[in-house]
């Protein structure tokens, strides 16, 4: 294995799915104090979702809070409740180069901007004959980190 061009900084969001944004804003907003920063609806992506923060600055977290438009569409945000988790990586062009070198199976779809306006792509949950390596029933997003937050990551490494 050749030497990885890249670093996974942290984590950068955790998406929850269900049938009810407002179900899911009583915990998450009203109950545990998050801040709503922003909304986010794709058709193509059969999603409403709400963004959601915790913490600030470069290590702020996103929780989003995603149903269905469409309970009858796929891609079906909500049957997973925890739908997918986000990590920050400090070169997403060379990350996807390597993985799928390596054999890692990406989802369709490709580099793309996501709804927080970060460059994004996803691990496919599932490996197949082409590229073994998938992330075994869970979605795994890769999210490009701006520099303040590798900036902020490298002055924790001693």
């Amino acid at each position: 294995m050749s030497h990885r061009p890249f670093k996974i900084l942290g984590i950068q969001q955790i998406a929850i799915g269900g049938m009810s944004k407002q179900k899911l804003r009583t915990l998450w907003v009203d109950m545990l104090g998050l801040d709503v920063t922003g909304n986010f609806v794709s058709e193509r992506e059969n999603v409403d979702e709400d963004i959601c923060a915790m913490g600030s600055g470069p290590f702020k977290v996103e929780v989003d809070l995603m149903q269905p438009v469409d309970p009858e569409k796929k891609p079906a945000v909500h049957t997973t409740p925890l739908n997918h988790v986000g990590l920050w990586v400090d070169d997403l062009p060379r990350a996807v180069e390597w993985l799928t070198a390596q054999g890692v199976r990406f989802a369709p779809g490709g580099i793309r901007k996501g709804a927080a306006g970060y460059d994004i792509t996803f691990l496919h949950p599932k490996g197949s004959d082409e590229f073994p390596i998938g992330a075994e029933g869970a979605l795994i997003e890769l999210v490009q980190a701006p520099q303040e937050v590798i900036e902020a990551f490298s002055r924790l490494d001693p």
